[in-house]
This record gives C-alpha cells, structure tokens and sequence, in this order.
C-alpha cells in the first residue's frame, strides 16, 4: 500500500513555530533534535466538516510522551490549537484532512545527544495535508514480520515518538513481499500491532486486540473499545497468540489516518475468502457515526 500523492497538496503552507512558510520553503535546523536523534513527539489528527475528531484525547498523549522525555518549553494546549487553527486557514482546508502535530526537543547549541545541549526550547510542527483515509477498504493483506516491537523495558511504548525505526525495518519486509503492511509480535510471540496501525481480531463473535505493552494506546483503538462497550459488543484486551491470529474469523486494523479496515490475508491465511466481515462492517458504521457527531470545533 503506497499512499498516492494529491495534487492539491504542491502549495500547501508548514506551520513552524508560528511561522507559515509554502511547502517548497519550510524548513528545520540540521541542530534541531528530531534532525539528530529522532527526538521528537507527535500526532497524527483527522479533520472532518470543520471538527478534529478526539483532539483533546490525542493533546494529551503529546503531552505525557513529551513529559516522559523531559522536554523543557512544552507550547501550552492554547498555543498548540491557534496554531492548528491559523494552519488550517492559511490552506483553506475544512473536511478530509490529516494532521500531523510534532513537538521535537527543539536546536542544540551543538551537535550531541545529551539533552542538556538544548536551551533553545521545543520546535513546533503543523502539517495539514488533503488526505482522505489512505488504505483500501476492500481489504488488506499483512505479512508477518521477523521484526518484533520494541518491548516497554527498552522503550516505553506509551511515548508516541519520531523513532520509528523499528517499525520502518518491518515495512520494507512488507514491502518486498508486497503486502499491505507488516503484522508485528511482542518479543514474546504475541501480537503486537503492524508497523502503523493497532489491531484487532474477531473469535466466536469476540472483538478481540492486543495488551499495550509493545504498541501504542492508539486513539481509534480506544474508540473502538468504547463503541463495543456501548453496542454490548464482547470485547476483550489481552495477549493473541499466532495461533489465535490464523483461527479468526474477521481482523481489522485501527488508526486516525485509516480508520477502520479490513484485513483479507494474512501470509497464507485468507479471511472470508477476502470479503470483509460482519462485525468489522459493523465496527466502521458506527465508529463513522461518530466521527460524524462528535469532534473539537476547529474551523
């Protein structure tokens, strides 16, 4: 799955820091932190008619990874959504949006890894882009990784940060076998997540995803728990054994740039002879309805 350029996108405008500058111009320091160690925080936001959808929810996962790592000169919630907003009309930009939110550690003095060589405080990164949901919705195929995700005792998965390079060695995988993406396991054999999206199985009419220890606490994920709980949907987290992933009846996989999709195949295992399911039809009705009638008025 390679997403498709859109066209509308050559002269959008970059929010750095406060400053609007055209897409061909924007730019970041070769000191800043992200550019040295992939020290950076982010979020990836959807907008829809005029409404970001959970923002507030996705605000504070930024600020708890930017908190776990420290960071110094942290844009207040205020700052962070004026800047959203002055993006968004800078680019006349209204429904079928994507955003991406990046706070990095900010410029060092000189080049080092030692945070301490930040004084400057943090850099500040809108993007908005014309992006519709980016897979496709008539199923996806997933090929098992040999890269496992980095387990809590490494690094805390709970910080939603700029590396990801972990998840970048599983997509090349994927790629060369030309599969959608990369199914990833825990250190342990469990599931874990893909390389860019949490997921979920279906098994005797359970709705069924993975414990966070080795994947982030996805914001879609989340509302994909609370729509179970309200539409008693049989929902369960905990550990998904390999075996468990092949025996399913339905996979789907959950994320703000795709939302909610099907799974067809996963390496030799085809689901539904590659239809999608009932209950993932079900699941992205109703988490459509909510998208529809729930959201941070923005623009």
């Amino acid at each position: 799955m390679l997403q498709k350029y859109d066209q509308r996108n050559n002269d959008i405008h970059v929010n750095i820091n406060g400053k609007l500058v055209p897409r061909a111009e924007a730019a970041i320091s070769p000191f800043d932190s992200s550019v040295q160690n992939g020290d950076g925080v982010w979020e990836g936001l959807r907008l829809y008619n005029g409404r970001i959808f959970r923002l507030e929810q996705h605000l504070d996962r930024l600020a708890a990874s930017a908190r776990s790592l420290a960071y110094e000169g942290f844009p207040s919630r205020e700052k962070i959504i004026r800047e959203i907003r002055s993006t968004l009309q800078a680019n006349e930009m209204h429904d079928g949006v994507h955003i991406r939110v990046t706070v990095t550690r900010g410029v060092k003095y000189t080049s080092g890894l030692d945070p301490r060589l930040n004084n400057a405080g943090t850099t500040l990164i809108i993007l908005a882009e014309h992006k519709p949901p980016v897979y496709d919705r008539t199923g996806l195929y997933f090929k098992t990784s040999s890269i496992r995700r980095i387990p809590p005792q490494c690094l805390d998965q709970k910080i939603h940060s700029c590396n990801q390079l972990n998840s970048i060695l599983a997509k090349i995988e994927a790629n060369r076998a030309e599969a959608d993406d990369a199914l990833m396991l825990d250190v342990r054999g469990y599931l874990a997540e893909t390389n860019a999206t949490n997921v979920f199985i279906v098994s005797d009419d359970t709705v069924l995803t993975s414990l966070t220890d080795s994947c982030p606490e996805g914001v879609t994920r989340t509302a994909v728990l609370e729509l179970c709980a309200k539409h008693n949907i049989a929902a369960q987290v905990r550990d998904i054994s390999v075996a468990e992933i092949h025996a399913a009846q339905e996979v789907f996989c959950t994320g703000t740039m795709g939302e909610i999709i099907g799974v067809a195949c996963i390496d030799d295992t085809e689901y539904l002879n590659g239809r999608i399911g009932p209950m993932t039809q079900r699941i992205a009705a109703l988490y459509s309805e909510l998208t529809a009638s729930e959201g941070f008025e923005i623009c």
